[in-house]
């Protein structure tokens, strides 16, 4: 199974969205099978773990998406490995470069 990379996936995100607006079967395929309607886009295979569901948002109900949650704290460098990843680490400078010529 081909992967899908998150620029194509987008792409074929677009094209549905572009299609549903100005065609209406096409419309109604999306939001009755949306695996079907997407393959019709790109016939490469969906990840199996995702599902894909599109809503009519043209009536007075809006469907807002909220954003994926947050891994705890526990996932976070401590500042330690802050200064580490910035460039930090030890206090201490380095040796000065050597001397050379004369």
């Amino acid at each position: 199974m081909k992967y899908w990379k998150n620029e194509e996936l987008q792409h074929v995100l677009a094209e549905v969205a572009r299609r549903s607006a100005t065609d209406p079967e096409f419309r109604a395929l999306a939001l009755r099978d949306a695996t079907n309607a997407i393959s019709r886009i790109n016939p490469n295979a969906l990840p199996k773990d995702v599902i894909f569901k599109f809503v009519d948002n043209s009536g007075s109900t809006k469907t807002i998406p909220l954003p994926d949650p947050v891994n705890d704290a526990s996932d976070e460098l401590s500042d330690d490995e802050l200064e580490k990843v910035a460039g930090g680490g030890d206090s201490t400078p380095p040796p000065p470069p050597p001397i050379v010529g004369g």
